[in-house]
């Protein structure tokens, strides 16, 4: 089952026909805003559906089948702002509960996002092969939220285990593997092991430990523990293949977190990603 089929399960019948009208092929997320109708993004492109205006019921409902009726069980990963569902990950908005001043869940949810992944093969073949002609060199992914980083980084561990060097991968929202009973659906090398649903600081450590990687690779660098998680396995001589949320490597050095990261030369290669409508163009800078 590939990530569109497994968003259209979280959907009512009359939805998942109009939304499958678009093309299968086509469709990269689906927003739900309650009393808007429902809206895709298909191509890069936004499209507004002929259907119902979405209501409170069809938002619970797909939490609901998200979590496997336990909206509940699932408050930690609610806390963070998203769900993960067979390799999907699922935005949310609403009213945040605090409790002894902390956010303890959600209340009257008002908007899901469900972006669905998909697997592009040989979208960066000439780009790997001429970044490592002569070997791995650290690598770090840039792109604004929705570009394509976690695709791209996907097709880096598949190509890089494929060559016979052991990736370790901290799967912490499960969407790189997309794994289900300990399988990946998705095709990341013959010589990646992965760790899934755990923190990725605390994922690099363990394999580092555990694994022998020749490389470690996580998706999102985002806090200060990733940075330390980054720098451990950086010191103990294992490769990082990571991404972040950014337009260059200018743009990093303007931000705190990442300027910390680049003062410590972990990387020695930056990977951009532009969007030109449904394109996307890749380039490579040494650092």
């Amino acid at each position: 089952m590939n990530g569109f089929e497994k968003a259209m399960e979280l959907l009512p019948r009359d939805l998942r026909r109009t939304v499958e009208k678009q093309g299968a092929d086509r469709v990269e997320e689906l927003r739900l805003r309650r009393g808007r109708a429902p809206e895709l993004v298909t191509a890069g492109e936004k499209v507004r559906l002929d259907a119902p205006l979405v209501d409170e019921e069809l938002i619970m409902r797909v939490l609901e089948k998200a979590t496997g009726a336990s909206i509940h069980s699932a408050a930690a990963e609610l806390c963070g702002g998203y769900i993960s569902y067979k390799g999907l990950r699922i935005g949310l908005c609403g009213t945040g509960v605090i409790r002894d001043g902390a956010l303890a869940g959600f209340r009257d949810y008002s908007s899901l996002n469900i972006r669905i992944p998909r697997e592009h093969r040989g979208i960066c073949d000439s780009l790997i092969q001429s970044l490592y002609a002569a070997g791995f060199e650290n690598t770090l992914i840039l792109s604004p939220p929705g570009g394509g980083k976690t695709t791209a980084l996907r097709e880096f561990i598949r190509r890089l285990s494929d060559r016979g060097l052991t990736l370790a991968v901290a799967d912490e929202r499960n969407e790189l593997s997309a794994s289900e009973s300990g399988a990946a659906q998705f095709d990341l090398g013959r010589c990646t092991d992965m760790l899934v649903g755990v923190s990725k600081a605390e994922a690099a450590i363990m394999l580092l430990r555990g694994m022998g990687p020749d490389i470690i690779a996580m998706d999102e660098i985002t806090h200060g523990r990733d940075i330390e998680a980054v720098t451990q396995a950086f010191g103990c001589g294992v490769g990082i293949l990571a991404t972040a949320h950014g337009e260059s490597a200018e743009s990093l050095s303007r931000r705190a977190l990442y300027r910390e990261l680049l003062d410590r030369q972990i990387f020695k290669n930056i990977v951009t990603i532009q969007k030109k409508g449904a394109a996307r163009i890749y380039e490579a800078q040494r650092i």
